[in-house]
């Protein structure tokens, strides 16, 4: 009878502890699942950074973009405000280009550009072309402040002043419309004499009448040259009328 109980007892054991290993088998699948979950979990959260880090980028590009893009407005703005300025408040697309507004407006000099070569055809001749690179008209006066001297001299009292025409009068200014020029002839040797050979240089102040003296531009010669009794004609649209008006330099 004690053998019957006995085994009796171990087959209700061995029922025990297989119940019990079914019970740990399920456990464990459950946490086997959890873990299998917890690295997709991890790449999820990965591709979620390499996502917001795409996002960042296209963020500093899109920053990128609109402070390009806040740049040029300000660029346009103040363009716009600079013609507006100079125009005296016509918000004119191509500026003002009357003379009238010229004649109230002189020409500054970082509105303009200076040139100054030989005239074609001629080999006592000098062209000043004064270009107006801003947006709207400006006024000059009637002829460019020059003189000629030498360029290594610490003293320019003695630089030569050419001759100009007399009797002037009429308008207040030469007026200078947008992105066109200012021609004046200067004629070195008119008379073709043995003049000075120590000049070498050309100072041309493109205004003498508003200008600083700062603001003169020198320009070099070349050797060679004589210089006597120079003229220098008015300002005029082409360079044929600016030497018919040096010709008349000196003439009351």
């Amino acid at each position: 009878m004690r053998t019957i109980r006995t085994r009796k007892h171990t087959a209700v054991l061995g029922a025990v502890t297989a119940v019990l290993a079914l019970a740990l088998t399920a456990c464990g699948g459950d946490e086997t699942g959890t873990k299998s979950a917890g690295p997709a979990g991890d790449a999820a959260s990965a591709a979620a950074s390499t996502g917001g880090s795409r996002s960042d980028d296209a963020s500093k590009t899109t920053g990128d973009s609109n402070s390009g893009g806040t740049a040029q407005n300000a660029g346009a703005t103040k363009a716009g405000t600079s013609k507006t300025g100079t125009s005296g408040g016509t918000a004119n697309a191509g500026g003002n280009t009357s003379d009238s507004y010229a004649y109230k407006h002189p020409c500054k000099s970082s509105d303009l550009s200076v040139r100054v070569y030989p005239r074609e055809g001629s080999a006592t001749q000098h062209v000043i072309e004064v270009n107006n690179t801003g947006a709207n008209s400006c006024g000059l006066s009637y002829f460019p402040r020059v003189s000629l001297g030498a360029s290594k001299a610490s003293d320019h009292s003695r630089d030569i002043i050419p001759a100009v025409p007399g009797g002037l009068g009429g308008a207040p200014a030469y007026p200078v419309k947008p992105k066109t020029a200012a021609i004046a002839v200067i004629d070195l040797n008119p008379g073709g004499k043995n003049g000075v050979t120590w000049v070498d240089e050309m100072n041309v102040l493109p205004d003498g009448d508003h200008m600083a003296n700062a603001d003169t531009q020198n320009f070099p010669l070349g050797p060679d040259v004589k210089v006597g009794d120079p003229k220098l004609g008015l300002y005029r649209s082409t360079i044929a009328e600016a030497v018919s008006s040096m010709q008349s330099a000196g003439k009351s």
